[in-house]
């Protein structure tokens, strides 16, 4: 993936490890591109972005190169099984109207992460919040959109909170910047309730939530929002994901990783502990 502006269709997260256990049984095979482009009869170019998730799974394309790379008939079936699994759309589809493809490349990453950290200094992050704050901000975000069409965004969001609930729901670790709980979206009553979201959250066991208070002067991560993801699938390198106000950038290089994960950790030790949280909440929740 390397760090790419999304475009195109967007790939999800299974799409993403066939494509690189596709490369991987290809060069133990010693198999070239064109090599297998023939085999398929297309250009070095379109099994390229076959492994880079670039383009779906055709299953003829797919079964004849796995013929070609020696691989079982037994475990060429379960391949395939996945591979006809990784082409239908996910459930954020039915949104697509109100979803641009460059997000949706996101809320696959969401929702096949095992662990998500990120860094917020604008606005509390969509998993967590309440329908009337998010209502709020679309509002914004959309002005020239009507009600109905606000309204299927909102829902999408809450949509996506579901995520938290399941069985293997992932770690959520959010370091989030004072100016998230000063800044008044839709009033104080919409702003006391989601403050009471953000409290609730907390008693579930895989969020953490830290404030970055004022007091803590520059830092390293105040050039703006990114989260990071880790999943469960050895073939899928940790991701970060960072927004502007028309597309993204999805950056997986290991040394740009690492170096977003040095500030989350850096910044970790500078916000106020997890066990302060639920205090500092209650006291900027009485000052509205």
């Amino acid at each position: 993936m390397g760090e790419n502006r999304s475009g195109g269709s967007a790939p999800t997260v299974l799409r993403m490890v066939l494509g690189k256990r596709l490369r991987h049984l290809r060069e133990q095979a010693g198999v070239s591109f064109e090599e297998a482009a023939r085999a398929i009869e297309v250009t070095a170019l379109t099994v390229r972005r076959i492994e880079k998730a670039e383009v779906g799974l055709r299953i003829p394309y797919v079964r004849e190169l796995l013929r070609l790379y020696g691989v079982p008939a037994t475990e060429a079936d379960d391949f395939l099984t996945l591979a006809r699994e990784a082409n239908r759309p996910g459930w954020w589809y039915t949104y697509r109207d109100v979803l641009p493809d460059w997000f949706s490349a996101y809320v696959s990453l969401e929702s096949e992460a095992s662990v998500i950290r990120l860094y917020e200094p604008h606005y509390v992050p969509g998993l967590l919040q309440t329908h009337d704050y998010a209502t709020a901000l679309m509002r914004v975000g959309f002005p020239n959109e009507t009600r109905k069409e606000v309204a299927r965004r909102v829902a999408l969001r809450m949509k996506r909170q579901d995520l938290l609930a399941k069985p293997g729901a992932p770690a959520l670790w959010a370091i989030l910047d004072e100016t998230v709980l000063r800044r008044p979206v839709g009033g104080p009553a919409v702003m006391r309730a989601q403050f009471d979201r953000l409290a609730e959250a907390l008693d579930m066991p895989k969020v953490r939530i830290q404030i970055m208070r004022f007091g803590v002067g520059a830092h390293p991560g105040a050039f703006g929002p990114f989260h990071h993801f880790r999943f469960g699938f050895s073939e899928l390198p940790d991701i970060v994901y960072t927004e502007s106000l028309v597309g993204a950038v999805y950056v997986d290089r290991p040394d740009d990783v690492v170096s977003h994960l040095e500030v989350l950790d850096r910044m970790s030790v500078q916000a106020e502990p997890v066990t302060r949280t639920r205090g500092l909440l209650g006291e900027l929740r009485k000052e509205l």
